[in-house]
């Protein structure tokens, strides 16, 4: 009897815990809406309808994430997908190209995410239009990709970028030097969302600007929103009325990142008939690739896994080579008629993305944020294609920047290609210190940029700068300590080589 009754009074503690939690979970749903209608009350009138749309999506993201808490993934049901759902590139490929490949050019449509700032690099401005090589910037790059293509078989593969308030008027005023140029070029913004105080979980702006004080009181809810705000552009119904049906996603910093003719042709023409509604481009991890997102097999779908869903107790086999063997190079393929299918019903699941910031002023918010590929379980159908590396080279630091500049690669019509000389078909680890972190001191310190290739790892640390035609070979590793200076004299060879101390040539 006493076991009944201690029972009983667990039960009715949890069922009393769980009321509480939904008193202050409405509760802080009604302050937000409060604060929202405050902020949207000071819109002008041509602001009111697109800011509406904002704050309604952001209000549907604060009431899930107030719902759901903990890991959002049970680890018990995560399986290795089924062999037949990730396919070799090889296979793809090996099926050829039909004659009418323009006809299936003609369908699709390059988007590229052009929401970030080249802040992490010590740039002002959208990242893309930092120059990464021969001057030419991410974008320039991108454009010349696509008009090669659209003059090579006589196509109109247009370019759609999806901008961030924070990337927006840059880009605007940029695009005016394409307008020669042998591509149709779209625009469309993504969603603005305020930021919220990690305390109160209230907003921190008070109204709609953003411009001034008010730069840090708003975000870009990440590249997840890319489904609401194609959408409500109205972009999507003009490019489905035009009689595109696919198109083709990627980070513009990533610079593999070009329109793949053999993926097409399966999406186009499937060996069994069916269509795939969602391709995500996956490729083999390696030690440096073991936090990116996995694709596993939930509940009998394909299923993007990121390291921020994965319960601690199990972070170390989630970063298993060998358990988890690749990784998404967030280069995707999806199908219009689906996007817009999906959107009208409300029906696209995405993982929440609880991104914690601390602001100039030390305060700690909060963004709420979501992922493109994260949506790959709401499409029918989905597929993963296992690509060469040479399809993910992603550009986020000076390091990487180093390997783009080099002569590791050449450079045609906007396309990178791995030279032929490189005998190995893995790129060097490059670990550039922070002295190097600035887009404008990493030039300072190379008065040209060295031969690496015959380079397999290179760390440099302190004060270093590299004089004209350096070549560096095998292991590399230059480090000036603290008031030390190292210059490498032009023409050096450095191969297999420790540097360190004081190493000034000087002038004569």
């Amino acid at each position: 009897f006493l076991i009944c009754i201690q029972d009983f009074s667990k039960a009715m503690s949890q069922a009393g815990s769980s009321q509480f939690q939904e008193v202050i979970r409405q509760e802080l749903e009604y302050s937000m809406k409060v604060e929202l209608d405050k902020i949207l009350a000071t819109a002008h009138s041509n602001e009111i309808e697109h800011t509406k749309k904002d704050l309604e999506g952001f209000k549907k993201l604060f009431h899930r994430f107030l719902q759901e808490k903990g890991p959002s993934v049970d680890w018990g049901k995560i399986q290795r997908p089924p062999e037949d759902s990730i396919q070799p590139y090889e296979k793809i490929k090996a099926r050829g190209l039909p004659d009418n490949i323009a006809s299936v050019l003609n369908k699709l449509v390059v988007v590229k995410l052009n929401g970030g700032l080249g802040t992490s690099m010590g740039c002002k401005g959208p990242k893309s239009l930092i120059g990464v090589r021969n001057e030419n910037t991410f974008l320039d790059l991108t454009v010349q990709q696509i008009e090669h293509l659209n003059k090579s078989y006589n196509t109109d593969v247009p370019l759609v970028l999806m901008n961030s308030f924070n990337t927006d008027d840059d880009t605007k005023k940029i695009l005016q030097k394409y307008s020669h140029s042998r591509v149709k070029i779209y625009t469309f913004n993504q969603s603005r969302y305020p930021r919220i105080n990690k305390e109160t979980l209230l907003p921190i702006a008070k109204d709609v600007s953003y411009s001034g004080e008010n730069t840090e009181c708003w975000y870009p809810p990440g590249h997840g929103d890319i489904y609401a705000s194609f959408y409500n552009s109205g972009l999507l119904d003009n490019l489905i009325a035009e009689g595109k049906e696919y198109i083709f996603v990627s980070n513009i910093d990533n610079l593999g990142a070009t329109v793949d003719l053999y993926i097409l042709n399966h999406l186009m023409n499937p060996p069994n008939g069916k269509r795939c509604e969602f391709v995500m481009e996956v490729t083999n991890k390696t030690r440096a690739d073991v936090k990116g997102g996995t694709l596993t097999q939930y509940e009998n779908k394909l299923r993007l896994v990121e390291i921020a869903q994965v319960p601690k107790a199990h972070v170390d086999e989630f970063k298993s080579v060998s358990k988890f063997k690749i990784f998404n190079t967030n280069n995707l393929w999806i199908a219009l008629s689906a996007i817009k299918r999906l959107q009208e019903k409300n029906a696209i699941d995405m993982e929440i993305i609880v991104n914690p910031k601390t602001l100039d002023g030390g305060l700690n918010v909060i963004q709420l944020e979501t992922a493109v590929g994260a949506a790959i379980k709401s499409f029918e159908n989905s597929l993963g294609i296992n690509v060469p590396r040479s399809r993910f080279l992603p550009v986020k630091t000076t390091s990487d920047l180093l390997l783009v500049m080099s002569n590791l690669y050449s450079l045609n019509a906007g396309s990178l290609t791995m030279s032929e000389k490189r005998e190995f078909p893995t790129v060097p680890l490059v670990k550039l210190g922070s002295s190097f972190t600035k887009v404008q001191d990493y030039l300072r310190r190379f008065e040209s940029i060295p031969d690496m290739l015959e380079l397999d790892h290179l760390t440099v640390s302190g004060d270093v700068t590299f004089g004209k035609n350096v070549s560096l070979k095998g292991t590399v590793i230059i480090i000036a300590n603290h008031g030390d200076r190292i210059d490498i004299p032009a023409g050096a060879l450095l191969e297999n080589k420790i540097v360190s101390g004081n190493l000034r040539i000087l002038d004569h």
